[in-house]
């Protein structure tokens, strides 16, 4: 059931929040902070410290604890391109409102010069188009991203850093009061919201300390390269480097914005580049999500798809990159699978219900796709003919596509 429109009104009008809550209105609360940590871990992978930093806030705000005059949480998603923090509002979305998508998203790449701020929250009085030109950011929008799940919207501001001064000063009313000045003399209630502001500040400094390119440490990195199977780096190692990461991050942001902007970020959470095994996890998420794509888009014209070690192996060795971080993973699927997976749909020649299975051969530059015949019930070995057997020593073909002879008879 979805809250009244006199609900909605004692919310944005600032009643005591005791009335809304205990309303029979009150929006369904999520499921608890163990779950919601593990689903956030699940989906997002490879930043453990980004779900411990916005689970306990989730929770403060689940409990009706969160103070009032303040957003229910606001955090700076500092780190590398590719490392996912888009990805974590994305994820966090999906656990509250169940839709990846549900969240307010604000590029400050748009809003680089001082003027283009209008496009935010309306003109003043008495500037051209003041009346005609509605506001990006108004309290009916925000509160259009909640859900029965949560009554909790979420925001995003990408690439804070490219705004223009006059945006983050704007901001700074939002991250103290939660409130939020427009044009025309109105209101945005943002107590109810939980920021998030994602930089890439700093991000060439902290590639630079991980691999490093000149000076003593790369000529050591260089003579002493790790062995196969040699054991990991110590703990105390690891801390180290992620405290030197953090301290580039966290100097970055301090240099570019002001003492007053930075002290009112709840937490500071740096995102550390994709390893190896993340990397896998992330390639296992994407094909599962290819997969997804092809059942809901085709229907009953739907196949199967079944990626050999061979061609994950050659999937990570191509897209493993620690300076696109997953990005260029994604990019890799794009162009050796869908691609010439879309081809074959487009010239109807995978028919529904069959296997398609990906392999790769060391010499070639790209995948082998090959059909296995669709299973068919009371069709087993014992009862393929002779003449189908005599003919194992040629590969049939299926409307264009490789068949292999031991997924024939298996089927």
């Amino acid at each position: 059931m979805r809250s009244s429109w006199w609900a909605q009104a004692l919310l944005i009008r600032g009643a005591p929040r005791w009335l809304y809550m205990n309303s029979r209105y009150r929006k369904l609360a999520p499921a608890g902070a163990a779950e919601l940590a593990q689903a956030l871990s699940e989906s997002l992978i490879g930043q453990p410290a980004a779900v411990e930093a916005i689970v306990p806030y989730v929770q403060i705000f689940q409990a009706h604890l969160a103070p009032e005059g303040r957003p229910a949480g606001i955090f700076l998603l500092l780190g590398p391109t590719g490392t996912g923090k888009t990805r974590t509002v994305e994820c966090l979305a999906q656990a509250l409102h169940g839709n990846e998508r549900h969240f307010l998203r604000v590029d400050c790449g748009e809003f680089q010069m001082d003027h283009e701020v209008a496009k935010l929250i309306g003109a003043p009085p008495g500037y051209l188009g003041h009346r005609e030109t509605q506001p990006m950011l108004n309290q009916a929008k925000l509160n259009s991203f909640t859900s029965e799940r949560c009554g909790m919207s979420i925001v995003l501001f990408v690439e804070v850093e490219k705004a223009a001064p006059s945006l983050n000063r704007l901001l700074l009313g939002v991250l103290d009061k939660a409130t939020l000045r427009l044009g025309d003399n109105t209101s945005v209630n943002f107590e109810r919201s939980m920021l998030f502001l994602t930089s890439n500040l700093g991000a060439r400094e902290m590639m630079n300390q991980l691999e490093p390119n000149f000076g003593f440490e790369a000529i050591h990195a260089k003579n002493e390269p790790s062995a196969p199977g040699a054991p990991p780096e110590p703990l105390e190692e690891d801390d180290a480097l992620s405290r030197r990461i953090e301290t580039i991050g966290v100097n970055a942001v301090k240099k570019k914005f002001s003492p007053e902007f930075y002290n009112r970020i709840d937490r500071v959470v740096t995102y550390h580049p994709l390893d190896d095994a993340s990397l896998e996890l992330i390639l296992d998420q994407q094909l599962d999500n290819l997969q997804q794509l092809i059942d809901t888009r085709l229907g009953l014209k739907a196949f199967h798809i079944r990626v050999e070690d061979s061609a994950r192996a050659y999937l990570l060795e191509k897209g493993a990159s620690r300076l696109y971080g997953a990005r260029e993973l994604k990019r890799t699927i794009h162009r050796l699978l869908l691609q010439p997976l879309a081809s074959l749909v487009a010239g109807g020649r995978i028919p529904p219900g069959i296997t398609i299975r990906a392999r790769h051969h060391e010499t070639s530059e790209s995948l082998e796709l090959s059909a296995s015949a669709p299973s068919q019930r009371g069709n087993t070995p014992a009862s393929i003919d002779e003449r189908t057997r005599s003919s194992r020593s040629r590969k049939p073909s299926f409307l264009g596509l490789e068949l292999d002879p031991d997924d024939v008879d298996a089927a």
